[in-house]
């Protein structure tokens, strides 16, 4: 990559995300993590950052770069090697060290990039460091090492080496009563990604007959891509869970913080509605709590939370927003439609694996097939996430605010457009990397759902229109 050309186009709201080697390479890695020590040891006055990386092809390499750039401030540096996200936010909690994470998560293979947490697992946004990390990178992007000075790494006595997987696992357990747990036959996909290596440390010793479905770490995704939200992502677990009887399925993404369930007849479980078990399940234990839910959400988690005796506060979505939050309101809880969970006692960051084990909790306690237990948790029917591209969003989603202003519907502008019609409602908000609405439709039932999910896309199409 040309050393005078600009990083921006690769911080995005929340992390760094780009093609390697053209958008990210070892020599951008290394001004990253040089920016990202002085930044964070400034901020936050620690001594030291934490370093972990995913199983891609190039993690390895971006790692030792980062690193490199990193100790060149004089930072003291700790490798954690392979990890999840997740564990490298625990690391950051336990340590009280910011930490950065080399992952792309779910994208395809051919992305790398980082994600990045002050001390404490505090994370790292736009608005909260990333863009003046974008800036110092830039400003050391021409003075970087072209090969990132990834060869140091090795001699460098300011790295230490440390592996937190055991820790982490006993961690994960501490969210469940272990005696609790009944033997449920377990199918966990973990796409070739982290989960490969996280799963199997937690559920060791554990009474569950676990089968590993894509265990492999393999940074080429052999299998399908490792985006458990998109439903054809899923077809193989669904099919080994019908052809072996298991009661439950584990889908996790590449870098396993997100995870999403099946139930035993082969069934995925929405997000919003493992936040209501969740919510649910927490509430029992810490009555009276605060529980945050993103506003993608079904509208079922608020009126759980309110029947199970806890307080619902509706947040944007993305995790420094729900971080914030949960500082802010000492909310022991937070969940969001895409997978991301979020625990008081876990540094108030997200995990996919506890939120699994809440559920297993929940799911031995009951006696229930998965299938039953989810019943009471799903009362209307949902679209999911629909993206339509279109020239300027942000002036479709004005006309789309006009038009049903104007029929009398409710309107916010938390985050995006959010129109409530009683009976139904939609939220509709402007990508923030690309020239895509994304779309959520909740209604009654399926019929109702279909009919106004077609009125609005008919009204996103004439607006778009309007105003190419």
């Amino acid at each position: 990559m040309a050393a005078h050309r600009s990083l921006a186009p690769i911080f995005k709201a929340y992390d760094v995300r780009g093609v390697v080697p053209d958008e990210l390479d070892a020599r951008s890695a290394y001004a990253i993590g040089a920016a990202f020590a002085a930044f964070a040891l400034a901020e936050s006055g620690a001594h030291r950052v934490l370093v972990a990386h995913d199983m891609r092809t190039t993690g390895e390499e971006l790692s030792r770069a980062f690193i490199a750039g990193a100790s060149s401030t004089g930072a003291g540096v700790v490798d954690l090697g392979l990890a999840s996200t997740d564990m490298s936010y625990f690391a950051s909690g336990k340590l009280d060290a910011p930490a950065a994470m080399l992952t792309a998560s779910h994208n395809p293979a051919r992305y790398n990039g980082v994600k990045m947490s002050l001390a404490g697992a505090r994370p790292i946004g736009r608005d909260t460091g990333l863009a003046e990390i974008c800036r110092l990178a830039d400003e050391g992007l021409e003075a970087a090492p072209g090969d990132g000075a990834v060869a140091s790494v090795a001699s460098d006595p300011h790295v230490e080496r440390l592996d937190l997987l055991g820790e982490f696992a006993e961690h994960v357990r501490s969210f469940v009563e272990l005696s609790a747990l009944a033997p449920l036959r377990i199918v966990a996909d973990t796409a070739n990604g982290m989960g490969g290596l996280v799963a199997p440390a937690v559920f060791a010793g554990l009474p569950f007959d676990v089968e590993l479905l894509f265990g492999e770490l393999d940074g080429t995704f052999p299998n399908h891509p490792a985006d458990p939200i998109q439903v054809e992502n899923l077809a193989d677990l669904r099919a080994r869970i019908l052809s072996s009887g298991a009661d439950v399925g584990l889908a996790f993404d590449g870098d396993a913080d997100r995870v999403f369930l099946v139930d035993e007849r082969g069934e995925p479980v929405s997000g919003s509605t493992t936040t209501a078990i969740v919510a649910h399940a927490i509430l029992a234990k810490n009555p009276g709590a605060t529980i945050l839910y993103n506003l993608i959400c079904s509208h079922t988690v608020p009126e759980v939370v309110a029947e199970s005796g806890g307080v619902a506060i509706r947040t944007q979505v993305g995790h420094s927003f729900i971080k914030k939050v949960m500082a802010d309101t000492g909310a022991v809880f937070g969940g969001e439609h895409s997978g991301h969970y979020y625990f008081r006692d876990n540094y108030r960051a997200d995990s996919g694996i506890i939120a699994a084990l809440i559920v297993l909790e929940v799911l031995s306690r009951s006696g229930q097939s998965l299938s039953e237990l989810r019943k009471p948790f799903e009362r209307y029917a949902d679209s999911g996430e629909i993206n339509t591209e279109v020239a300027r969003p942000q002036e479709v989603v004005d006309a789309i605010a006009a038009r049903y202003g104007a029929l009398g519907a409710t309107l916010d502008r938390l985050d995006g457009l959010t129109a409530d019609l009683g009976q139904w409602w939609f939220n509709l908000r402007p990508s923030n990397t690309e020239p895509l609405l994304r779309l959520n439709v909740e209604a009654p039932d399926a019929a109702a759902l279909a009919a106004h999910l077609d009125e609005v896309r008919r009204e996103i199409a004439s607006a778009a229109e309007a105003v190419r």
